[in-house]
């Protein structure tokens, strides 16, 4: 009997710890390529605002952060730098400063989502139409799956 028992706790010790291992490898297999600096170069040349992600943000731990910088144009965003790996990223615009979930989940009715972050090294989302991004102030990047703050940026 102890015996049965010991190998059921083995087993489930093993699949927990390969469920966690694919939750925070798969985001890295699937993961879309950066584009190339030449184009976030010239996007920074262009861009009405910039800010820095931190990885050291009230909200942010060693699992869940970005650094590097951020720009923004009325028609694309991008970021050089790093983000920690994981699923589902959404990148938001808040008209405060959040540096954490619980600030997040509070004011998520008054932000306005602009895309999926897919790339870990630098990426470029397009702003869809009819969105101001001067009439925000703050860029945040939320993990919708698991409800996690990653990082903010606030450029004005």
């Amino acid at each position: 009997m102890l015996k049965a028992l010991i190998i059921t706790i083995m087993t489930l010790a093993i699949f927990a710890a390969g469920f966690i291992a694919g939750v925070y490898s798969l985001p890295i297999l699937t993961e879309q390529p950066a584009p190339d600096i030449a184009i976030l170069k010239q996007h920074q040349d262009r861009s009405q605002f910039s800010a820095t992600f931190k990885p050291d943000l009230k909200g942010s731990d060693r699992l869940h952060y970005g650094d590097g910088k951020v720009y923004l144009t009325n028609d694309a965003i991008s970021m050089q730098g790093t983000l920690s790996p994981g699923p589902d990223y959404q990148l938001y615009l808040s008209r405060n400063f959040i540096d954490n979930e619980d600030d997040f989940l509070a004011q998520k009715g008054t932000m306005q989502r602009i895309a999926g972050v897919r790339s870990f090294n630098g990426f470029k989302l397009v702003v869809p139409q009819g969105i101001d991004v001067s009439d925000y102030n703050t860029v945040v990047i939320w993990c919708e799956s698991f409800e996690e703050f990653i990082t903010a940026a606030q450029y004005q």
